[in-house]
């Protein structure tokens, strides 16, 4: 069988596809169909948190997938599955956000939320941020600000506004009675790893809290360890009114969910949403047991000393190759270089795929890095390496 041939006659053209089939992964490693092997520094983009084919995941699949997949009348009935993940979560979530729904994906949990604040809030406008992503449905690529994923797709949803992020005085500005709620990444992951300044998320809430406008948080990608704690905005003084989750949330198995406070839930009605996988009691098993064990592994640790790590390694690069390397960023194991031109970013990409790595590009000059949390230092050397090499062939032309 001909895999690639067959993807590229019968799948519809969305992307531009890296020319490897891959058949199996184990860890930070990938194999192809013909035996090469490569080490994943995307993490699927974000998803395989605890690396590819973790026994806790195989296990969960296993069990839960030997009583039951999907329940009659489906949400209608009740799961101890969908249980336990509820247990779970309250006991990780910010202690404001009681209630929880599950999804298939983050996109379908921000158009949830989305929809949730102006039913709930009686006024129709939602702000976000430039170079912010949230979705490729039609009211979550309305949301994106970015203006390549959504102005092909006009008319969009109307009823968004957007203003540059880690910008308070920006928000101030145009913040009034019509805006039902402001969403925010604590960092934006598709848009170049772009971290806000200490207090701005802080000063977001503080402006929405007075405006009786809802807060949503999109933790999509930065949920679930991938920054250090279990969400980005651990330890921040921060009122959230909705939070979406993914990605991470089930490591590789497709799931979603968002939360929500109480005061929020008391103005949900009947009927307002639902869905057919609305907690699947697989998916629920599975990520239940991705989150025990980043909780139960002390994951957490390994992500700030890997990232610090691997950042303190960038920014000699950086220091390296000034003519090559214009900025360094990330939290973490969500870390970005910026590079000069796109040219050099994508001769880096396909000398780091040519020697056995991958890494991903965004916003066409942007090297990002998020592989698995649970990386160790050597398997860390081991790509840094490869990246190394890449990054001198490029600074030498």
């Amino acid at each position: 069988m001909d895999t690639i041939a067959i993807e590229e006659k019968y799948t519809i053209p969305f992307f531009t596809k890296i020319p490897v089939a891959i058949e199996r992964g184990d860890g930070v490693y990938v194999w192809d169909e013909k035996g090469r092997k490569y080490l994943d520094f995307t993490a699927g983009w974000g998803v395989t948190s605890i690396g590819h084919c973790h026994p806790v995941i195989i296990g969960a699949l296993i069990q839960q997938g030997g009583k039951i997949m999907q329940n009659p009348s489906s949400g209608l009935t009740y799961s101890p599955a969908r249980a336990g993940l509820l247990s779970l979560l309250a006991e990780i979530l910010p202690v404001n956000l009681s209630r929880i729904f599950f999804a298939n994906s983050g996109a379908e949990a921000n158009d949830a939320v989305i929809k949730l604040a102006r039913k709930v809030s009686g006024r129709l406008d939602v702000i976000a941020a430039h170079q912010s992503f949230h979705g490729r449905t039609i009211s979550t690529a309305s949301a994106t600000g970015q203006a390549k994923h959504r102005e092909k797709f006009n008319p969009l949803m109307p009823n968004y506004r957007f203003i540059p992020y880690n910008d308070a005085a920006a928000l101030e500005r145009i913040l009034d009675d019509k805006v039902a709620a402001v969403l925010l990444e604590p960092v934006q992951g598709e848009g170049g790893v772009n971290v806000p300044e200490a207090g701005y998320l802080e000063e977001v809430s503080r402006m929405c809290a007075k405006n009786r406008t809802y807060l949503i948080i999109d933790e999509i990608q930065t949920g679930f360890c991938r920054t250090g704690p279990m969400f980005a905005i651990n330890g921040l003084d921060i009122k959230v009114d909705f939070l979406t989750m993914a990605k991470g949330i089930a490591g590789g198995f497709p799931f979603g969910a968002f939360a929500v406070s109480e005061e929020v839930a008391e103005k949900i009605e009947k009927g307002d949403h639902g869905g057919t996988y609305c907690g699947n009691p697989l998916g629920c098993a599975v990520a239940h047991a991705v989150i025990k064990f980043l909780r139960d592994n002390r994951v957490e640790e390994n992500v700030l000393e890997m990232g610090d790590y691997i950042l303190s390694r960038l920014l000699g690069w950086q220091r390296q190759y000034p003519q090559t390397i214009t900025s360094v960023r990330g939290k973490g194991l969500l870390l970005a270089m910026e590079l000069c031109d796109q040219k050099q970013a994508l001769a880096v990409n396909n000398q780091c795929l040519a020697n056995g790595l991958f890494v991903n590009v965004t916003q066409g000059n942007i090297i990002r890095l998020f592989p698995a949390l649970t990386i160790t230092r050597e398997e860390a050397d081991e790509g840094l390496a490869i990246l190394s090499e890449a990054l001198d062939q490029a600074a030498k032309g």
